[in-house]
């Protein structure tokens, strides 16, 4: 059974993890509205995993007992100007995900609830592969900076997410 504290914490990443699916839900509008449809596949792609990580945090409160309390979602960012903009937010906000998972585990440590700390592992595990992936994609943005047909070429590639 979850602690009072740890369920209105979970609850609160809950809502995180849809906020964030709706970032990047706009960021794929947002991309594909500007031509870079490799892009907005990859941020709806990152969107759906966002949306699945706040099932899993769902789940896992269901089953300590817990109960789901959905809250309202605020507001994102809706236009970007360049893609390198939006992959900069990106990993701006994945550090801030990474944060938050680190401060859940802080609490689950400070609790003793070891079922959270092993379900926490999967997430701090998660987030060094996010922020690797976008700070990979920064790089490349970086290199190709002015270069249309290097552009070109990484929306493609990114456009292959979740096809290899």
């Amino acid at each position: 059974m979850l602690e009072q504290k740890m369920k209105i914490a979970l609850n609160q990443q809950v809502n995180a993890e849809l906020w964030s699916s709706y970032l990047y839900l706009s960021m794929s509008y947002d991309m594909g509205g500007k031509g870079y449809e490799g892009m907005a596949s990859w941020f709806a792609a990152q969107a759906k995993e966002e949306f699945e990580h706040a099932g899993r945090f769902m789940k896992f409160i269901g089953e300590r007992e817990g109960k789901v309390k959905l809250m309202p979602i605020e507001a994102v960012k809706q236009t970007w100007d360049t893609p390198k903009d939006a992959f900069e937010d990106t990993l701006k906000h994945e550090k801030i995900v990474t944060e938050k998972i680190h401060k859940l585990m802080d609490m689950a440590v400070e609790l003793k609830d070891y079922a959270t700390q092993n379900m926490l592992k999967w997430f701090i595990d998660e987030q060094v592969e996010e922020e690797d992936a976008v700070r990979n994609i920064l790089e490349k943005l970086q290199r190709i900076e002015s270069s249309p047909a290097g552009l070109y070429a990484l929306d493609k590639q990114l456009g292959k997410r979740g096809n290899d």
